[in-house]
């Protein structure tokens, strides 16, 4: 697909500092000579309310999971009709472009543009989607405050004023055309690496919990655990509560002030990760550090850091001298004799999980409170078997962490020459106009949303259904 394509055989400058030279062939036009403001407001609201999404552009906004509404709320809305395209003001700068399949209902916050001539809205929702165009709708956005939370906006009349490269139209269809198909064969590569990576996942999990739940030693004579979850364990195991075995130390329950030099407070966040990470962690001063660390609650390497709230059973292994303070929402899990770096793939295993679907079951909020920590079953080998089943897990996951790594950098590598791609082409860079002609026809099946998309269509928030203040009525 990408063999022989080259840069156009003559350009010319183009006037417009962000573009550089385009093209001989193509022209130079400003926004409002391509595109009018539409204003029509329902008077029902009973019109199809549309959701406006990143990845998938103006879709029912029910569909995605969004609360019904009212017809009576959705009275003064903007109605969009096929082929027209919509901005999200305070968005614009992010790419918050879409073209409209059907007729239906956006915010009334939103901009709502028809075409004045003859063009094609995919290849423009595209040109205002990349980066350079972003640049410069953020330099054209007024308002109040600054970055992705200040009130900003791309008025109309400051969009329309803006230049954009103008192809041929029938350059902007095979432009669109051959993007279209580029899109597709990302999106299959993306969907291989990311089965890759659930795959590996998987396989840890599986790893994990034969080794926790069976040992590492295939022959071996096997005992009822009386537990559903847990199944049969090692006949030289104990089967025991975790107090029996382990030391569990609740936070302080004290709100500490954050400052930017102090000493690290480990929180959820920090416990997010298998090993206990204090590089981003909030900070708090030398005075607080000693009240959060009074009566045994100092954390020392070997300990265990858990989550008894928000991401209940997430728990992180100290690996580190330097000294550092519980936050909010964690408990302090240690002992004197046996291996807490085995505990702590113990409570990463599934048969763990199982077990505190168990104990949650019922519960309003997703916590546990310390007594219930305490409780929790492990199946405890000697401690010189905890010790081979940390050493065989430790090797086992590096390897297999460093191939998710290596798919995880795929990922980040293709989505930079994806963006690199569009970029080029759409502000004609890159000649493709006989690689657009000789490709074959696409395919019409469904093609599910990957990774591209499922993080970018989060960012819309309230303003596709009833205003918000900061949306209509800032």
């Amino acid at each position: 697909m990408l063999d022989g394509l080259k840069p156009y055989p003559a350009y010319k400058e183009s006037g417009v500092p962000w573009l550089g030279k385009v093209p001989e062939h193509w022209e130079v036009r400003r926004l409002k000579a391509l595109f009018r403001e539409v204003d029509r407001r329902s008077s029902a609201g009973t019109e199809r309310l549309l959701s406006l999404r990143q990845a998938s552009g103006l879709v029912d906004h029910e569909q995605v999971g969004g609360k019904p509404i009212t017809p009576d709320h959705l009275v003064g809305f903007k109605i969009v009709q096929p082929g027209e395209i919509v901005m999200n003001r305070m968005r614009a700068s992010a790419g918050l472009f879409a073209a409209a399949s059907t007729t239906g209902l956006v915010s009334p916050d939103y901009a709502v543009f028809c075409q004045t001539g003859p063009l094609r809205t995919d290849y423009f929702v595209r040109l205002f989607r990349t980066p350079l165009m972003g640049a410069t709708f953020r330099r054209e956005s007024r308002g109040l405050g600054t970055g992705e939370s200040g009130f900003l906006r791309l008025y109309s009349d400051s969009f329309g004023q803006l230049a954009a490269p103008y192809p041929p139209e029938v350059e902007q269809l095979r432009i669109v055309r051959f993007l279209d198909h580029a899109d597709r064969e990302v999106r299959r590569y993306v969907r291989v690496r990311q089965r890759l990576v659930m795959l590996l996942e998987q396989q840890k999990g599986m790893i994990c919990d034969r080794a926790v739940v069976r040992g590492i030693v295939s022959d071996i004579s096997l005992k009822p655990s009386g537990l559903p979850w847990l199944g049969n364990v090692p006949e030289q195991w104990d089967v025991l509560s975790l107090r029996r075995r382990w030391e569990v130390v609740d936070c302080k329950h004290l709100t500490a002030p954050f400052v930017p030099e102090g000493v690290p407070l480990a929180s959820v966040r920090e416990a997010q990760t298998f090993d206990l990470d204090l590089a981003k962690a909030n900070r708090t001063t030398q005075e607080y550090y000693e009240k959060l660390i009074g009566g045994g609650r100092a954390p020392r390497k070997g300990d265990v850091i858990y989550c008894r709230n928000v991401s209940v059973g997430a728990s992180a292994f100290v690996g580190t001298d330097e000294p550092f303070a519980m936050g909010q929402d964690v408990c302090l899990i240690r002992s004197s004799t046996e291996n807490c770096r085995f505990l702590n793939y113990v409570l990463h295993s599934p048969a763990m999980k199982r077990q505190l679907q168990n104990v949650l079951v019922g519960s309003t909020f997703d916590r546990i409170n310390v007594a219930e920590v305490k409780n929790l079953t492990i199946a405890v080998p000697p401690r010189r078997e905890q010790d081979e089943i940390v050493e065989h897990l430790d090797r086992t996951f590096a390897e297999i962490d460093a191939a998710i790594r290596s798919a995880r950098r795929e990922l980040v590598l293709v989505r930079e020459f994806r963006e690199r791609l569009v970029s080029d082409v759409i502000t004609g860079r890159l000649d493709v106009r006989a690689a657009a002609t000789a490709l074959p026809e696409p395919d019409t099946g469904p093609d599910v949303l990957d990774d591209f998309g499922s993080a970018e269509d989060e960012v819309e928030g309230d303003a596709d259904g009833v205003p918000v203040p900061d949306e209509a009525d800032a």
